[in-house]
């Protein structure tokens, strides 16, 4: 299976890393090991979770607040979105329905 991050997650994920760098370089750096091992596990994994806003599966990352929002065509995932989860619900509800 091929997955596939886009733009908008990439930057998302920069985000997310540069925030936590503030709190301490090494948690940036945490941060980004354990966000692409999630990714990596959907490898084996995508699929299983819950649907959210139609077409988008949605998995929490085990370590940070972050959900991880992908679709699958075929046997390809393309990760749309990393979002935090402690922002206002609506602002992850309008991004979603952006997609």
């Amino acid at each position: 299976m091929k997955i596939y991050i886009l733009p908008a997650a990439i930057e998302d994920l920069s985000d997310g890393r540069d925030f936590y760098a503030s709190q301490g370089e090494e948690i940036g750096d945490y941060f980004m090991d354990c966000l692409k091992s999630d990714i990596d596990s959907l490898q084996i994994f995508a699929g299983i979770h819950a649907v959210h806003f139609g077409t988008h599966y949605r998995m929490l990352s085990k370590r940070f607040p972050f959900a991880i929002y992908y679709r699958m065509v075929g046997e390809v995932v393309y990760v749309d979105a990393i979002l935090d989860c402690r922002q206002n619900p609506m602002s992850t509800h309008n991004r979603m329905r952006k997609k």
